[in-house]
Formats: C-alpha cells, structure tokens, sequence
C-alpha cells in the first residue's frame, strides 16, 4: 500500500507526526499531565482509577477515551475508503483539528480538564485521517505500532528478506517527527503556556489551505 502513495506522504505523516508530539508534550507538560494523543495509558489509568475510587478522575479518562474516539468518527464521517483520492476532504478535516486545539486551548487556560476532551479528539480525527489515506498503514499520533512493523521488517531483514526501504523510512520519519515535536511542544509551552496550541493550530490551517489552493489548480 506504501508503495503507491505518492512522494509527497513521506513530508505530510512527518509534519502531522509533529504536530501530534507537540499537542502531547503540552498535554503532558500541563495541570493533570494528561495524555491525549494515544490511549493506551489513559485505559490503564482508567482501570486503577476504577479500583481506587476516585470518581471525578475516572469520569476525566472515559471523556478523554471517548474524544479521541468522537475525532475519528468525524473523520470517518468526512472521509471514506482507503486510498488516497483528491477532492476527499482532507482540508475541512484540518480545519476541525485546528478548530478543536483552539477550544481545547480556551478550556485549558482556564484550567478546566475540558480542554483535554477538545485536544484528544483533534488527535483521534488527525489518526484517522493518516489511516484513511494509507490503508491502515500510516498512524502519526503515536509510535507503538511504527516501532513495532520496524521491529517486524527488521527480523525479517535478519532472515534474509528484503527491506523495504520506503516503508522503513517512513516510519523513522514519523518516529523523528513525534520525538522533534514533543521537544517543540516543551520549548514553546514553557515560554507560552497553552497558548502554544495556537502553533500546531496553524499548521493544520496552512496544511488546508495547501491543500485547497492545489486542488483548485489541479481542476
């Protein structure tokens, strides 16, 4: 499937891989340090927060586990099949992730864990919409699965198979994109607050707006 996206993906899962490490840092970095790009952990939080007790926690971490899902619904709403086709709506997509990490922004400035609900459904619908266009294949809000397929492709390599240099290199891009946005993410939330959420906002605006100007010029 790899093999038949064009040049032009390998640039985009790296900037949305970005942008996904830095809405994490500041998740992190922030009151509660709450994850909002991946949920393995937030499921494993949930579960002894389950076993302690404490209510309003556990109410935090079902709403951030089902945010993510509602962001992925969207883009499953949007967006349909699994190959990458012009004229789908990628750019509305953008549009909604960046209009969720400015609420998301709103809320957690004013120290309300809402804003957690906001920034993990802009990383659900972010991961959903890698995983519409690539079969499944590409996810650019965590790195489990990514090093996971290398851990794959490179016992297979040991055996004597033949490594798929694109694939390969995707995926570093995606490791190097999440680890150069977490450290963004911290830079920028130590000297902004939350009002670094308005960075990783604009790039997905300017990523639509690409996006629109070259479908236009493609009519």
């Amino acid at each position: 499937m790899i093999s038949q996206l064009p040049k032009w993906v390998e640039f985009g899962a790296f900037i949305l891989a970005l942008v996904a490490g830095y809405v994490n840092a500041i998740g992190l970095l922030g009151f509660d340090h709450q994850s909002v790009s991946h949920l393995s952990g937030t499921a494993t939080l949930l579960g002894t927060g389950v076993y302690q007790g404490t209510l309003q926690n556990a109410f935090h971490l079902v709403g951030v586990l089902l945010s993510f899902l509602a962001g992925a619904s969207i883009a499953g709403f949007l967006l349909h099949g699994f190959t990458l086709k012009l004229g789908r709506h990628y750019d509305t997509a953008l549009v909604i992730e960046a209009l969720l990490l400015l609420v998301a922004l709103a809320f957690l400035y004013n120290e309300q864990f809402v804003g957690h609900f906001f920034a993990s459904a802009a990383c659900g619908l972010q991961n959903a919409l890698a995983t519409t266009y690539s079969g499944a294949i590409i996810r650019t809000t965590h790195v489990t699965g990514i090093f996971t397929d290398l851990g794959i492709m490179l016992g297979a390599l040991c055996r004597g198979e033949k490594l798929d240099t694109r694939k390969a290199k995707l995926f570093l891009l995606i490791i190097t994109g999440f680890i150069f946005g977490g450290t963004a993410g911290a830079i920028l939330f130590g000297m902004f607050q939350f009002f670094s959420l308005i960075a990783p906002a604009s790039v997905c605006l300017m990523i639509a707006l690409i996006y629109n100007l070259y479908l236009r010029k493609a009519a």
